[in-house]
């Protein structure tokens, strides 16, 4: 079995969308796959599958979710050595004084062209500090998530490539949750 985390978007956002975890978890049981485990309202499991192909799962948790839930929502699914390197790599952790409340982790589902990387760029602030590495991008806002240009919507915009994103604390408590 491998150990899986899937990314949902767009679920239990501002009242749209909304999948209560006990029916999510339901779902993915009704898939077929084990070891569930969901993590806040946002769309964050945990499991396990004898299926190698991240890209079947994803397509199967979206067709699955649109049929229960009549929902139409973008899934990333990581290997648990995916989500540990996204964690190990941490782009900020030799900077002592930043505010880990204000990291943040844009997961891409391919990786972005030079341009691309360039146009994200030129949304940051002076304040704020963006580093690309493979498919990730890792944001520090000082000023909040509320007040930035690099939001999710935009960063997909500008790449032309679906995302996701989670706060430090949520990748730190989704490889908590992995490992166990």
């Amino acid at each position: 079995m491998n150990t899986y985390i899937a990314l949902l978007r767009g679920i239990n956002v501002s009242g749209h969308n909304k999948i209560k975890m006990v029916d999510l978890q339901q779902l993915f049981i009704n898939i077929g796959y084990t070891n569930i485990t969901t993590y806040i309202q946002s769309g964050n499991v945990i499991f396990s599958s004898d299926e190698l192909n991240t890209s079947k799962i994803e397509y199967t948790i979206i067709n699955e979710t649109e049929k229960q839930f009549s929902y139409a929502i973008k899934v990333i699914v990581l290997k648990k050595s995916e989500l540990a390197a996204i964690y190990n790599f941490n782009a900020f952790k030799n900077i002592t004084e930043l505010d880990f409340k204000k990291v943040c982790v844009t997961i891409l589902k391919e990786k972005p062209t030079e341009e691309g990387i360039e146009k994200v760029k030129s949304l940051a602030a002076t304040d704020e500090k963006i580093i690309f590495k493979e498919k990730n991008v890792y944001i520090y806002c000082p000023n909040g998530f509320g007040k930035t240009k690099l939001s999710n919507t935009n960063i997909e915009s500008k790449l032309k490539i679906s995302a996701t994103s989670r706060n430090w604390n949520t990748i730190t408590k989704l490889v908590e949750l992995s490992n166990i």
